[in-house]
């Protein structure tokens, strides 16, 4: 993600943040220096995430609330809740929220505990219009863990998880709620079987880092209790030389232009 990075030293005497402008500047993100920091999976989860002004939208494993904050930028006035279990993460999306003025509510909490967690935070069953999710996806058993905590926690995907952030996104959703999530694409599978239960209506984007090479990312839309086939979008090419795939994908880092998946 290409950000103007604007750091501000008065307000930052330790040097552990900046500041950093997307969706063509029209969002300003203070995040972590180092560690995990937002970038095209968080714009591209938002683009591809559907919702109306008034609903209730809840993102699990928010960050710094990157993709929450951008999909209400682009939609308006939502219902934003973005629940993220560091609570330095949870501080910053916070502020990211009052400095953008955008309202939202941070909840710090672990996507896997239990419902009556949930519920003390007033995430009832059956309440959210849409739940967005950028899961930790890297295998543990195949990847070194980075010795960056936040990083960490972030990136491994222990073994579960997944299936424990989509039956929470399941519990949270109204019927035909949507669950929009971004996921590594040699991953799908396992999103598939996550999702067998209670979830329909699959729409599946491939997203490509080069035209030439295999799709990095897959983005995914189910609906709770949807019945219709699935279906799987022409991919979205990130590096292309063509000018207008190009355009297209500038449009969407600019929260300008949602994916089809997208659309209410």
């Amino acid at each position: 993600m290409n950000c103007g990075r604007m750091n501000d030293p008065a307000s930052d005497p330790a040097g552990d943040t900046t500041e950093d402008a997307i969706l063509g500047g029209r969002l300003r993100l203070r995040q972590p220096k180092s560690g995990h920091r937002a970038g095209h999976d968080a714009i591209l989860l938002a683009a591809a995430t559907s919702a109306r002004p008034g609903d209730r939208v809840v993102e699990f494993g928010a960050g710094v609330g990157a993709a929450g904050l951008a999909l209400a930028r682009r939609v308006g006035a939502i219902d934003l809740v973005l629940v993220e279990i560091d609570a330095q993460l949870a501080a910053l999306a916070r502020d990211n929220a009052v400095a953008n003025a955008i309202s939202a509510r941070v909840v710090t909490l672990d996507v896997t505990s239990p419902p009556d967690a949930f519920v003390a935070h007033g995430l009832t069953p059956d309440s959210a219009d849409a739940v967005l999710m950028n899961p930790p996806f890297n295998d543990a058993m195949r990847h070194r863990a980075s010795p960056d905590k936040s990083r960490e926690t972030a990136h491994m995907a222990m073994p579960g998880m997944l299936e424990n952030w989509i039956h929470a996104g399941r519990r949270l959703l109204k019927s035909s709620g949507v669950l929009t999530l971004i996921w590594r694409a040699d991953g799908l599978a396992e999103v598939l079987t996550g999702l067998e239960r209670g979830f329909g209506s699959l729409t599946i984007l491939p997203v490509h880092g080069d035209g030439a090479k295999p799709a990095i990312r897959v983005l995914v839309r189910a609906v709770k209790g949807g019945k219709a086939p699935a279906r799987i979008h022409l991919g979205l090419v990130l590096n292309n030389e063509s000018e207008v795939p190009k355009k297209q994908v500038e449009e969407i880092m600019a929260g300008n232009l949602a994916l089809p998946m997208g659309l209410p």
